[in-house]
């Protein structure tokens, strides 16, 4: 399905609901169906990638019962299951990378495996550490599929290289069925939701500045109300914040410190951007973006903020070309194992619509304030954020950019195009 993405000339305008966030979603199912009892999570997650995730928790055993498109309730005995099948995470790198701690300390075996874009991404940074533990992993050069004999783990002292919540949470989840104190520790403090979600479930877990540890624990079943994506946000606050005459109110989103970088980005940057309504839901903050146009100036992006807009950073060149000055990204080379090589494929596509970007080898540096051309049939390289990133440029372009195969938003966000026609005037 290719879209075609033109300029707003009314500017933007309007009140809207983003979805649930994916990383809660996720670890919400998941630690639903580690914990003892019944559990009501509400506002999780249309995206395919987490009901990936739900599928491989009810094959090892959990039930799940939809109360409406948006309520999932699931019971489990804290205990799960051998699967008969092998468990398919489709196109998600956080279900196969948490699920794979999870099931390193079981008694049974268990095969994973994923679609073709998910078999190319790495995965020796969670089989080194869990091999450390003991773990018994198969793989094909350190990449899907993967073949888990559940075995018993022993505590390790992990000093990870690289800040990754999804690298830590596989960690921190395989230390819930180790011997001992598993501790995990970080250059820079990662996305901490599974820190959060796990002691509001009971885990034993303790964190001191970039380190965390976990001792073996059972989880008990509480309900969980998943706060809004600030990810899927961010597409909306740039939007916003680059098209003329634009006021735009994004409600419910979360506001966790690891993952507020892009607001502290935009109002380094000059971003017109207001904070309603803030309240702690679950341990997490949330609370209501107020977003309107705004006189831009290129920044540097560097060091212990990237882990905290590591995903946004496609949307944020965006940004940069309507900021008047350089923006320099550097130390985001992890940018290149995402769904696509982000650095690359962004460099590529946003070249072909007249932006002016340097590619490096960890980020880029974008010259600011750009008119972008546009007129072009874009890729978006089977990744989500960038085909958003994508429709968004064609917001302020000069003539109409065609993303190609725009479905694969429906990975993490298919209302995206609706809530997008909601607020176009």
């Amino acid at each position: 399905m290719d879209i075609k993405s033109d300029k707003s000339f009314n500017g933007l305008s309007g009140i809207i609901e983003i979805p649930s966030d994916k990383s809660i979603s996720h670890r919400s199912v998941m630690f639903s169906a580690l914990a003892k009892g019944e559990s009501v999570i509400s506002n999780f997650s249309k995206g395919a990638d987490c009901h990936s995730t739900l599928k491989i928790m009810q094959s090892l055993g959990a039930e799940v019962d939809f109360i409406n498109e948006k309520t999932v309730k699931i019971k489990s005995s804290g205990i799960l299951k051998c699967p008969n099948k092998h468990l398919d995470c489709g196109n998600s790198g956080t279900t196969m990378r948490l699920i794979s701690g999870v099931l390193a300390g079981q008694n049974f075996d268990s095969i994973l495996v994923g679609d073709e874009s998910l078999q190319k991404r790495p995965m020796k940074r969670i089989i080194t550490p869990l091999e450390l533990m003991g773990a018994k992993i198969e793989h094909s050069n350190f990449k899907a599929p993967l073949k888990i004999s559940g075995t018993n783990l022993q505590s390790i002292n992990y000093e990870s290289v690289l800040s990754s919540a999804q690298v830590k949470s596989c960690v921190l989840l395989a230390g819930l069925n180790a011997q001992g104190t598993t501790t995990f520790s970080e250059p820079f403090k990662s996305r901490n939701h599974t820190e959060l979600l796990l002691k509001y479930l009971g885990a034993d877990i303790d964190v001191v500045g970039n380190s965390v540890s976990v001792k073996k624990s059972q989880l008990i079943a509480k309900d969980i109300n998943v706060a809004g994506d600030i990810s899927s946000a961010a597409f909306f606050m740039v939007a916003a914040a680059i098209v003329p005459n634009s006021e735009v109110i994004i409600k419910n989103v979360g506001l966790n410190q690891t993952r507020t970088g892009i607001l502290d980005i935009m109002i380094k940057m000059g971003a017109n951007i207001e904070i309603l309504d803030k309240q702690n839901i679950c341990g997490e903050d949330v609370g209501d973006i107020k977003v309107s146009y705004s006189d831009l100036k290129g920044v540097e992006i560097s060091g212990d903020i990237i882990p905290r807009l590591i995903d946004e950073l496609p949307v944020i060149a965006v940004l940069a070309t309507q900021a008047k000055g350089i923006t320099i990204v550097k130390d985001a080379q992890d940018l290149r194992n995402k769904e696509s090589d982000r650095i690359s494929c962004l460099v590529t596509e946003l070249r072909k619509i007249g932006v002016v970007i340097t590619e490096t080898e960890d980020g880029f540096v974008i010259e600011g304030r750009q008119r972008i051309k546009g007129g072009a049939l874009t890729e978006c390289y089977h990744d989500h954020r960038l085909a958003m990133s994508l429709y968004v440029a064609g917001l302020v372009a000069d003539e109409a950019i065609i993303v190609k195969e725009f479905q694969w938003v429906d990975i993490s966000f298919p209302e995206f195009l609706g809530l997008m026609e909601n607020i176009k005037n």
